[in-house]
C-alpha cells in the first residue's frame, strides 16, 4: 500500500520559516520524481516544486529563490525548507510522487502565514 505522509505544517508569521516533510512509503522511492504542490482556498492545485531521483530540481517562478526541494533516497524522504514566507504561501501543501502515468497524493499539510 503507498503511502505519503507530510509533517512540518503550522502557523508562522510573514518573513519565517517552514520545512515540510515527506515520507514515501510502499513506493520503489528513487524511483519516482518526488514534487510538492499547493492548494489555497478557493484555487487550483499548483506546482511548487519537484526534484528527479538523480536530484534535478524544478520550482514555479513565485517559489525560486525562497523555496528548496530536496530529497533523501535512503530515507524515502522529501523535503521543502520554505524561506521568507508571506501570507500568499498560506495553502494546504501535498507531497506528491509521480512516474510514468501514476500519481501518488499525500493527505496535506496545513500552512498558514499570518501575524
Amino acid at each position: 500500500q503507498v503511502q505519503l505522509v507530510e509533517s512540518g505544517g503550522g502557523l508562522v508569521q510573514p518573513g519565517g520559516s517552514l520545512r515540510l516533510s515527506c515520507v514515501g512509503d510502499g513506493i520503489r522511492f528513487s524511483f519516482y520524481v518526488m514534487g510538492w504542490y499547493r492548494q489555497a482556498p478557493g484555487k487550483q492545485r499548483e506546482l511548487v516544486a519537484t526534484i528527479t531521483s538523480s536530484g534535478r530540481t524544478n520550482y514555479a517562478d513565485s517559489m525560486k529563490g525562497r523555496f528548496t526541494i530536496s530529497r533523501d533516497n535512503a530515507k524515502k524522504m522529501v523535503y521543502l525548507q520554505m524561506n521568507s514566507l508571506n501570507p500568499e504561501d498560506t495553502a494546504v501543501y501535498y507531497c506528491n510522487a509521480h512516474i510514468g502515468t501514476l500519481d501518488y497524493w499525500g493527505q496535506g499539510t496545513q500552512v498558514t502565514v499570518s501575524s
